[in-house]
């Protein structure tokens, strides 16, 4: 929305993974100032603290023990950065009558129980109402939509929601069907994008679906939405666009920058059996310092593993007086292959400050599984763009 120039404020989020609470402060409200808490005890903050449902793997929830064994800097960062973007926590506990009037709300709920992977773990459920899984967590929308109605409550005119593109399978498809009945029983109109990173400048072969929802009163704005959508449709522009074809600036393989270098042999690995697999099956995104493939495979929540986003070979061994073969890529190259500003990376590592026996805010592996759940930013922003088209068509 910053980066369009738009006229907008965030009046509330809802998250309750504490690296991404920490990180989406940083990034969008900058570096905080805990003057307010210093005079907070260990068990005030916990008190403030375990209002919320919160967890540090986006999994499981996180106890009260786990709590109390956390330094204090690091509590008071995480009310800091709930307090500053009004988080109000696990959207299982949000009612419609906690939310702040607001025009647009966006939504993306885990895709494990959608995706192909997920099959290997025996979920099964997909987006079912009653697979009382983590994707089943669209529902809670449908249940916060409708408690709008019952309070007499304006609806938000336009809904955005990203997800996998598994969400238009067979398997998933039915239920996915109800999901848009339900929002145009309401009024909406959907019109649904399944869009690859390529098609908006940024070089990862990414593709995941959205659906933008837009509020329409009486049948002549509904068809003028319509209209828009036939006119505008991202999906076949992006089929008609070029692709971005260089990993120039996103692959930091200047070594002489001394960031760049530390964080190139964090992400090199010891070269093991299995690692030896990793580096035969891969892209190779580059070798010494020369870019060799054009765009990387999709950003993971984990970078190594088999497969993987790409790796970066070593020839003649950059970096370290061993023979480690390849790195992985870093924390930045996966935060640049999103489509986040450099600048963003960096105030990440600003504020990334030590929190008890060595650990920070933010672990380099914590860092991967942020990009790896993210958006790519130039297609919000074109997203976006239809939001504000919209809104100015149908006032």
């Amino acid at each position: 929305m910053k980066n369009i120039k738009a006229d907008f404020r965030t009046v509330a989020t809802s998250e309750w993974e504490i690296g991404a609470i920490y990180a989406y402060d940083i990034i969008h409200n900058g570096s905080q100032d805990l003057t307010p808490y210093r005079h907070h005890t260990k068990e005030s903050l916990i008190k403030q603290l375990s209002r919320f449902t919160l967890s540090n793997d986006g999994k499981r929830p996180m106890t009260l023990n786990a709590m109390r064994c956390m330094p204090m800097e690091q509590l008071k960062r995480i009310l800091a950065a709930l307090n500053r973007s009004n988080n109000l926590g696990d959207i299982t506990g949000i009612r419609a009558s906690d939310l702040p009037d607001s025009d647009i709300l966006t939504y993306s709920f885990p895709c494990q129980d959608l995706s192909i992977a997920g099959y290997w773990h025996h979920n099964t459920g997909g987006i079912d109402p009653d697979a009382d899984n983590r994707s089943s967590l669209l529902w809670q929308i449908s249940r916060i939509l409708g408690e709008y109605q019952e309070i007499q409550r304006d609806l938000p005119r336009f809904l955005l929601m990203e997800n996998v593109s598994e969400i238009l399978s067979k398997k998933n498809m039915g239920n996915f069907r109800k999901w848009c009945d339900v929002l145009e029983g309401m009024g909406y109109v959907n019109q649904v994008y399944t869009l690859d990173a390529r098609g908006f400048g940024v070089p990862q072969m990414r593709v995941r679906t959205y659906m933008l929802s837009v509020l329409a009163e009486n049948f002549s704005e509904k068809e003028k939405v319509r209209k828009y959508f036939d006119e505008n449709n991202l999906q076949e522009k992006q089929e008609g666009a070029t692709f971005r074809t260089s990993l120039d600036g996103y692959l930091k393989l200047d070594y002489s920058n001394r960031d760049y270098r530390e964080e190139a042999i964090c992400s090199t690995p010891n070269y093991t059996v299995s690692r030896e697999k990793i580096y035969n099956d891969n892209l190779k995104l580059a070798e010494d310092g020369r870019i060799l493939e054009n765009c990387a495979r999709t950003v993971t929540t984990k970078q190594d593993r088999n497969p993987n986003s790409g790796i970066v070979a070593y020839r003649n061994d950059q970096l370290t007086s061993w023979n480690h073969h390849y790195r992985n890529l870093t924390p930045r190259e996966c935060f640049l292959l999103m489509g986040f500003d450099e600048e963003d990376f960096n105030a990440l590592k600003r504020n990334n400050f030590s929190v008890g026996r060595g650990g920070r805010m933010l672990s380099d592996a914590k860092l991967i599984r942020l990009a790896g759940n993210s958006i790519v930013v130039p297609v919000l922003e074109a997203l976006f763009r239809q939001v504000e088209d919209l809104n100015e068509l149908i006032g």
